[in-house]
């Protein structure tokens, strides 16, 4: 008259029982023992429900194992989202850009006073230089600056920039820079000695960086002070210490970022 009997057999294997993901604060009954509480974990691969009296009991993730509304349910535990892709900075700091390789060099150009200054902005700038196709070159100092400046012949889509030490008011430096007036030209420079004093002496190992009178090499000089034998190793330890922008100085930074984008900005 009735049919089959509903409460026969195991009824867990006789309807599709759906998967429910135990998120927390989920409340679900065990259907064996009647204990019921909210999902507050796992353990050892099993869910841990918590009931309104604060006890905690530790149940496996068996199939059918729990009733939801009174309705039998499958817990299985939630998968994990996706962590979010993490932004990638150059060492100056730039978003790097994914995929994209180096641009081939544009006529445009930076000039550095040396093979140091040259080494010290491939370690922070070179990732954004290299996207955008600029080539730094070292000179042998700035004494003869106006005269290459001729020869280099500047323009609107050949544009220079020149980073210059120890650029402060009064100095032979000041001089040489207020010779050359060209448009396309942007020159700037920081107050440095050397290039060296401009990595923050606390990367280097320093209190500060020492004191050299006039008339001595700036670098035997710290070399002398800090106890080693040749500049080539000083070099190679203040190279070393130098991973991005944050470990140098502000008017290093400002000079280059400057100089960045007068030699990348499109023609007017």
């Amino acid at each position: 008259m009735y049919g089959e009997d509903v409460l026969s057999g195991n009824w867990r294997r006789r309807r599709a029982i759906p998967e429910v993901d135990a998120e927390p604060e989920l409340v679900v009954e065990d259907a064996d023992s009647g204990f019921c509480g909210a999902v507050v974990g796992f353990e050892l691969g099993a869910v841990v429900l918590e009931d309104r009296h604060g006890r905690r009991r530790n149940f496996p993730l068996a199939p059918a194992a729990f009733l939801l509304d009174g309705k039998p349910v499958t817990l299985r535990r939630p998968a994990r989202p996706a962590a979010p892709a993490q932004r990638r900075v150059t060492a100056s700091g730039s978003i790097a850009v994914a995929g994209v390789t180096a641009r081939v060099a544009k006529a445009s150009r930076i000039w550095v006073e040396g093979i140091h200054d040259a080494a010290l902005v491939e370690r922070i700038w070179g990732d954004d230089l290299r996207i955008e196709g600029v080539v730094v070159e070292p000179l042998d100092g700035i004494d003869d600056l106006a005269a290459a400046v001729r020869d280099f012949r500047p323009g609107p889509r050949r544009r220079l920039g020149v980073l210059v030490d120890h650029l402060v008011p009064g100095s032979k430096e000041s001089r040489i820079v207020a010779s050359v007036t060209h448009p396309d030209v942007l020159i700037t420079g920081h107050p440095y000695v050397d290039v060296w004093q401009a990595v923050k002496p606390a990367r280097v190992g320093l209190r500060e960086w020492p004191v050299v009178p006039p008339g001595r090499p700036w670098k035997e000089g710290v070399c002398e002070a800090v106890g080693v034998r040749e500049p080539a190793d000083m070099w190679r330890r203040i190279l070393a210490s130098v991973s991005s922008y944050k470990d140098v100085e502000t008017p290093l930074i400002n000079s280059m970022e400057r100089l960045i984008d007068h030699v990348t900005a499109p023609p007017e």
